[in-house]
């Protein structure tokens, strides 16, 4: 697997953590929704790895952005 296909499977995983982060969290203007959910077991058992989420993000874009730098360099030079 070269570098340019690691760098599209990175940003396809940003998007899908953001997504995840956005539906497991109640603090995205997304209250009225949410307040209804956590009534829900299932909810719940997947809201408690919310904060996974993030930590997985934060890898994701530390890779996304790494090869971003390698592949394509600053462009201010």
């Amino acid at each position: 697997m070269n570098a340019i296909q690691i760098q599209f499977i990175a940003g396809i995983t940003n998007l899908i953590f953001f997504l995840l982060i956005a539906f497991s969290c109640r603090c995205l203007g997304m209250h009225k929704l949410t307040k209804n959910l956590f009534q829900n077991e299932t909810y719940m058992k997947f809201y408690k790895y919310h904060c996974y989420f993030w930590y997985a993000l934060f890898i994701s874009i530390l890779v996304h952005v790494t090869l971003a730098f390698y592949l394509f360099g600053i462009p201010f030079n």
